[in-house]
């Protein structure tokens, strides 16, 4: 192959990485959220077995997670176009709601939970 040949291999490579780039970018999957942190007590000690409360705003899909025992938690593949409401609660105890926004552009979340609030009683 002479250069000229080479050089045109060269673009046309430059160009499909370019573009895969492009579109990859685009992927919405890239672009889902995460929502983290930890479910606290009053004097700030982790709350283990916590059941936290994701609320999809736009749904009213509600999903959970069970804290574990260092009060962790975490949603994943969230929508960054709905608006989500969270709060946590154990043991007659609730925190909270606090709203992950649309408006807030970060992939990455952390939401610390106090339990701070006796939970109404219906």
């Amino acid at each position: 192959m002479n250069h000229r040949a080479l050089l045109r291999v060269a673009i046309v490579i430059a160009l499909f990485a370019t573009i895969a780039f492009v579109a990859q970018a685009q992927n919405p999957a890239t672009e889902l959220r995460t929502v983290h942190g930890q479910v606290l007590d009053k004097s700030d000690n982790p709350v283990a077995s916590s059941i936290v409360y994701l609320l999809n705003v736009k749904t009213q899909a509600v999903r959970t997670y069970i804290a574990d025992s260092a009060g962790q938690y975490r949603f994943s593949g969230l929508d960054p176009n709905v608006d989500y409401e969270i709060h946590a609660e154990h043991d007659g105890l609730t925190s909270t709601v606090r709203t992950v926004s649309s408006f807030d552009s970060r992939r990455d979340i952390d939401i610390i939970l106090k339990l701070s609030h006796t939970k109404p009683t219906k």
